[in-house]
């Protein structure tokens, strides 16, 4: 709610990318200042506390609101903090249902910004979680790092794609075809033909090195073999052997960036204590991406309500009498929020003994296996929510003997 009372100005702010819409009332409703114009600039931003200044001179006095649309609202509401303003974010969504709101009494569109600060006198909002800047920038860390790997996920599908034309046989000659000892070859004999005439003291040395003695030229010659009787189609002028190289050079880039940001989240991350690293299925970078999507845990009463902000609770279809009998998720929230707990739940039926019990419970049940990680994934917010909560560790809990 606000702070103070008497005397007390809402300045409302319709954020956009390059211009925002200011105006400002006070807690009776008056309009003392008509929507005005800034920019996104320190100018923009000296010149509307300069028409606000007018009002008073004193800070305190001041509530600054505005809707956290996309990231716009961001480095306005850094500035504000920095010099001392009360700063309230808004969701959208609680505007939108003010603007109908005064449409239906008014008959008019009234301006966004307007709109904005009506929201706050009225106290019909809950403020938006804003985390401190530190967590702010693990979370840009973490979902950064999350696109480029989803950027070099894309690239080795492409580079699958390629290999299953020109040298089908390749993906039987390692466990992956991204491993170190694959990449080291393909970057130096990217088609069969190229490896099919590769000097045997030179591939068994690139193998050997690559793989840390574990290949020699018992590999070579079986490569080189395989690639003299590849059924693959022939690199007319040499373009898939191009179109390999760069593919590896963009992955490899990715890779070495996304290495440099792991190294940059788990140095963040131990100034945060958190206990997340101890639930078998996470480590550095899930409990980051976890702790900067959930910020402050008080904010969630139960693990429910933390099931439904994350997007992994229930979401029942149903439709007049009839209801669904197959519950799926709601998929709401943050997805990198759900995917980071999706994949600490995988993980975590293969390690720990409580997770995988109740793995195997509801497989018992006849339930398909995503539905049942599904009902893992509930589980592990549950384990989530108790571990931020206390701050203790995860203590495994040996499911007994029947």
């Amino acid at each position: 709610m606000i702070e103070g009372c008497g005397g007390m100005f809402i300045v409302g702010i319709d954020v956009a990318k390059r211009n925002h819409e200011v105006t400002v009332i006070t807690l009776e409703g008056q309009v003392v200042c008509k929507a005005f114009h800034i920019s996104n600039t320190c100018t923009g931003y000296n010149h509307m506390m300069e028409r606000i200044s007018k009002l008073t001179s004193l800070k305190g006095q001041f509530i600054f609101a505005m809707e956290s649309t996309a990231h716009y609202w961001l480095a306005l509401y850094t500035r504000l903090k920095k010099d001392g303003y009360q700063v309230i974010v808004l969701n959208p969504i609680q505007t939108h249902a003010m603007r109908e709101m005064l449409i239906r009494k008014t008959k008019t569109d009234a301006r966004d910004s307007f709109v904005i600060a009506e929201v706050i006198r009225f106290g019909r909002y809950a403020a938006s979680d804003v985390p401190q800047e530190k967590l702010l920038a693990l979370k840009e860390l973490c979902r950064n790092r999350s696109y480029l790997m989803d950027l070099a996920g894309d690239l080795k599908r492409k580079m699958i794609a390629l290999l299953d034309r020109v040298f089908p046989e390749y993906e039987t000659q390692f466990e992956t075809i991204f491993c170190k000892s694959s990449l080291a070859v393909l970057t130096k004999y990217p088609t069969p033909q190229k490896l099919a005439n590769a000097h045997l003291s030179k591939l068994t040395e690139i193998l050997r090195t690559s793989s840390n003695g574990h290949f020699g030229e018992w590999k070579a010659r079986e490569m080189r073999e395989l690639a003299r009787n590849s059924f693959g189609v022939e690199d007319c002028e040499g373009v898939y052997a191009t179109l390999i190289l760069v593919l590896l050079e963009q992955i490899r880039t990715l890779q070495e960036k996304c290495s440099m940001l792991e190294t940059q989240i788990e140095g963040l991350l131990q100034q945060f204590p958190t206990m997340l690293t101890t639930i078998p299925g996470i480590g550095p970078i899930l409990a980051a991406t976890i702790l900067s999507e959930i910020g402050d845990i008080s904010r969630f009463s139960s693990a429910d309500k933390l099931a439904a902000y994350i997007g992994v609770d229930p979401s029942v279809n149903q439709s007049g009498e009839f209801v669904g009998t197959h519950a799926h998720m709601s998929k709401r929230g943050s997805p990198y929020l759900r995917r980071a707990v999706w994949m600490a739940s995988v993980v975590a039926v293969q390690r720990d003994p409580m997770f995988q019990a109740y793995y195997e419970k509801k497989a018992a049940e006849g339930l398909r296996y995503m539905n049942i990680i599904g009902h893992v994934t509930k589980k592990m917010t549950a384990v989530i929510y108790a571990i931020m909560r206390d701050n203790k560790a995860y203590i495994p809990i040996i499911p007994s003997a029947a």
